[in-house]
């Protein structure tokens, strides 16, 4: 008992500072890698809860690929960093405004905030035996049947975040030619093929 809670302080002193440096650090290849330790220490909290399930998508799926993503998207991408601090004092009151404002917010709902009756009750009923159902299937039970719509729903928000994340990078370069489709579609035999007849023994002039 007293190892596991050692254990866990380690985990979750170490996901703090993750955190932090993953906010703080100016070097956003930096970031990425403060993120992946703190998805790492984070599935290690996920198992000492017994939620190994949990823990191996954490690691599998955020580690192996959003966070390796991440990692290749950043070093890849030409970020002029220079742009971004042209209108940065210009921007600052706007964005102290919006941070008072999301500050009074979280204050209201914390400061009103209390348990609604019937509240523990709720969260109990939905819960399988844990001795006769597995981990795996026990989640599943609960995401795809009493959480449908809350699942359908998270996927929606990453779906816009990726479509986001995509008009966001994507950026035009003069002088580039790129493919345009509806002028493919639209092309004609005439603009792209001419039909010479030759007489026998002389050529184009």
């Amino acid at each position: 008992m007293i190892a596991a809670t050692l254990i866990f302080y380690m985990l979750a002193s170490i996901l703090v500072v993750a955190a932090f440096m993953v906010v703080v650090s100016r070097n956003p290849v930096h970031s990425v890698l403060w993120l992946i330790l703190a998805f790492v220490n984070s599935a290690g909290l996920f198992v000492l809860l017994g939620a190994e399930f949990l823990a191996m998508v954490l690691v599998v799926v955020y580690v192996g690929a959003v966070a390796v993503l991440f990692l290749f998207v950043v070093m890849m991408l030409d970020l002029n960093r220079l742009a971004w601090r042209e209108g940065f004092q210009k921007a600052m009151p706007l964005g102290i405004a919006v941070s008072v404002v999301l500050l009074t917010e979280i204050v209201v709902m914390v400061g009103g905030w209390s348990s609604a009756k019937g509240a523990a009750a709720l969260r109990q009923a939905p819960m399988p035996d844990p001795a006769s159902v597995p981990n795996t299937q026990a989640l599943g039970e609960v995401i795809y049947t009493n959480y449908f719509y809350l699942f359908q729903g998270a996927g929606l928000v990453l779906l816009v975040a990726m479509v986001g994340a995509i008009l966001l990078t994507h950026r035009r370069h003069p002088g580039v030619r790129r493919q345009s489709v509806a002028a493919q579609i639209a092309r004609r035999k005439e603009d792209s093929l001419k039909l010479n007849k030759v007489p026998t023994g002389k050529g184009i002039s």
